[in-house]
């Protein structure tokens, strides 16, 4: 797949960051929103393989795209959009900024992860197992590469691949019954080796095997033999991890050995009860100087950000574990009786003695936190589904919860007024999306710095939303803010600046200033090229702007020369009917028109109004716009009965449009 390329006009992929066997993941930019996220794309298979396989590999893209878009915990990747490009399945996701468990081994050269990382990682994988199971859901390949510490602490399962719904069981039998193997050796179960049922325990078994390994420093069955890894699991009794790491607790050896028993009956019952194990093998702390210590961290973790001194350590966000019964704040209160859709008696009596005077305990605060952090994924799931005035709502929910909590200022309350304002734009409400853009903007620039990527999102977003107003000087001014603190971020080529000094071009051209525009266009072709290549989709567009306003200049000879290179170029890597081609084959049109050679210029109108009304619609209004336009050029050349019935044509086909969206 080619560097750069646009994913349904909105996902711009940029670099690879991992391949699998399924395909590809890539990072990407979200054009529409300004920031950055993951695309996991399925590899065009080759034409060896049989068709039956292909279509299972497919099958299971659609499905984990469906799957892992219903999760909504904090514990899960989140799935923000998914469908198919020319022909390649795609799935966005957000972008983790951290390593794997496996990563994090390989930094630590292979030696086990400190104690109490470990029981952290296993508590968190436990609370977000819990919630993935009481939605029917088994991940079936859990692996220390599939599950990412991120750089703020937070554990994240990721890669749904194969889950298996327990409501569809048939579907998935049909699915594994084509002989694909679905799970890793080292991880596997026994019954999953063996083809016998395979229900939540088996991710339990899954989940004993990585917790083994981080504490140990190698999987329970490390032979380098496949075969004799799977007899391992299926026959043999796993060595005590206490003979390898000798300060490890009792407690958490006995949750992994039982993790591990071959009879899913002896595991524990389901993740809720592994996650009360794990939280009493907290308690006794290793015993220390035993036995070999465990490596240092090559890479030293992360440390929190300032605001978190002082707070004492709270429960780990939860799935599925009934809350504690402790006073709350109001507003924190309706967030959870809308997403439960349960009201709690006992809340509401007891809520009056937690004032704006006595702020939440640390503990629940933390709590609270992770439920405002699901209410988010709620409203973005809403928002995926068109649910735009849901979404706001909520979003205005989590934001009172926010403000509550961390204060107006903190860096989490101000990325919840950044998805408000996206929000607002997909509503309409273009003034009060300007207005908040730029107040949130300008708040992110005095918390975070002018050039952090979310203070430039949101400026990204105040810049957009000006130009729809036709507010040009203001839209310049944010555009031109974005791209300095770009070049200074991320450099002065790199893929997000030139996209800056795109937009800044258009405005540009907009308030009339057409020989900066030209200037500023000529110096993006170069840098495009140089960056990307001559006939990269980005460097046709800023020749296009190039070609614009040498017109606007009257400087039309040029104009047409620029045009004609850039529409052919654009059919030979776009194709002749691709939108931007016929745009550019439009700009011919005018040029053409412009230098007098109307003739000339009718054809070009006429065949890109066809080819408009051929892939569009006769009643699309650009296939419309071209055909006044083709009315315009037949009555410049005196032919004025047949502009004149072309005209009754436009005019009848928008007044049956209007009338279809009545």
């Amino acid at each position: 797949m080619a560097e750069h390329r646009l994913i349904q006009g909105r996902y711009r992929l940029l670099d690879t960051i991992g391949r699998g066997g399924m395909g590809e993941v890539w990072r990407a930019r979200d054009e529409a929103l300004g920031r950055l996220v993951a695309v996991k794309c399925l590899k065009p298979m080759g034409q060896r393989q049989e068709p039956g396989f292909h279509r299972v590999l497919r099958e299971r893209f659609r499905r984990e795209a469906r799957v892992a878009a219903a999760l909504q915990h904090r514990g899960i990747t989140v799935v923000h959009d998914f469908g198919e490009d020319r022909g390649i399945l795609f799935l966005v996701m957000e972008l983790l900024t951290g390593r794997n468990l496996s990563q994090l081994l390989d930094d630590n050269r292979r030696q086990p992860l400190p104690v109490p990382d470990v029981i952290e990682i296993a508590e968190q994988i436990a609370a977000a197992l819990a919630y993935t199971h009481e939605q029917a859901v088994v991940h079936r390949d859990l692996k220390p590469a599939n599950i990412v510490r991120t750089t703020d602490g937070t554990v994240k399962i990721c890669d749904f691949g194969i889950a298996r719904l327990g409501h569809d069981i048939g579907f998935t039998a049909r699915l594994t019954g084509t002989g694909i193997a679905m799970g890793s050796p080292h991880y596997m179960s026994p019954e999953q080796i063996g083809g016998g049922t395979v229900d939540h325990r088996s991710d339990l078994y899954s989940l004993g095997c990585v917790l083994y390994e981080i504490a140990t420093g190698a999987p329970p069955f490390a032979q380098g033999d496949a075969w004799a890894v799977l007899v391992g699991h299926r026959d043999t009794p796993p060595e005590p991890p206490r003979a390898v790491r000798p300060d490890l607790p009792e407690e958490y050896q006995r949750v992994v050995l039982d993790l591990l028993a071959k009879d899913p009956d002896d595991r524990p019952r389901d993740a809720d009860e592994l996650a009360k194990r794990l939280a009493d093998a907290r308690h006794p702390r290793a015993h220390r100087g035993t036995g070999p210590a465990p490596g240092d961290l090559t890479v030293p973790a992360p440390r929190l950000p300032a605001w978190t001194r002082g707070l004492t350590a709270g429960p780990p966000a939860v799935g599925s574990r009934p809350p504690r019964r402790t006073p709350v704040d109001r507003a924190v209160a309706v967030l959870t009786d809308v997403w439960t859709g349960l009201g709690d008696p006992l809340r509401g009596e007891a809520s009056p003695a937690l004032g704006p005077e006595r702020p939440a305990p640390p503990g629940d605060q933390h709590a609270l936190l992770g439920t405002l952090a699901v209410r988010l994924t709620h409203a973005d799931a809403l928002t995926r589904a068109g649910r735009h005035f849901e979404a706001q709502e909520i979003l205005g929910e989590v934001l009172a919860g926010r403000e509550r909590l961390l204060g107006p200022d903190h860096p989490d309350t101000l990325g919840c007024r950044h998805h408000l304002v996206v929000g607002l734009g997909r509503l309409g409400r273009l003034e009060e999306c300007r207005t908040t853009a730029r107040e949130v903007a300008d708040a992110r620039a005095r918390v975070l710095g002018p050039h952090h990527p979310d203070t430039l999102a949101t400026r990204w977003q105040h810049a957009f939303v000006s130009g729809q107003l036709g507010r040009w000087p203001e839209a310049l001014t944010a555009y031109q803010e974005v791209a300095t603190g770009r070049a200074a971020a991320l450099g002065p080529d790199h893929p997000d600046t030139l996209a800056a000094r795109y937009e800044t071009g258009v405005a540009l051209g907009r308030l009339g200033r057409s020989a900066e525009a030209l200037a500023q266009y000529h110096d993006l072709v170069a840098a495009r090229a140089r960056a990307q290549g001559p006939d990269d989709p980005e460097t046709l567009r800023a020749r296009h702007g190039l070609g614009v306003n040498y017109g606007r200049l009257d400087r039309w000879p040029e104009a047409l020369a620029e045009a004609h290179s850039v529409a052919a170029a654009r059919a030979r890597v776009l194709g002749a009917d691709h939108p931007d081609t016929l745009a550019s084959r439009r700009e011919v049109a005018v040029a053409l028109g412009r230098l007098g050679r109307w003739a000339e210029a009718l054809d070009a109108y006429r065949d890109v109004a066809d080819a408009r009304a051929r892939t569009l619609g006769a009643a699309h209004l650009d296939a419309l716009a071209s055909r006044g336009e083709q009315a315009q050029c037949l009555a410049r050349l005196g032919r004025t009965a047949e502009a004149d019935a072309l005209h009754r044509r436009v005019a009848a086909l928008r007044q049956e449009r209007a009338a279809h969206r009545r």
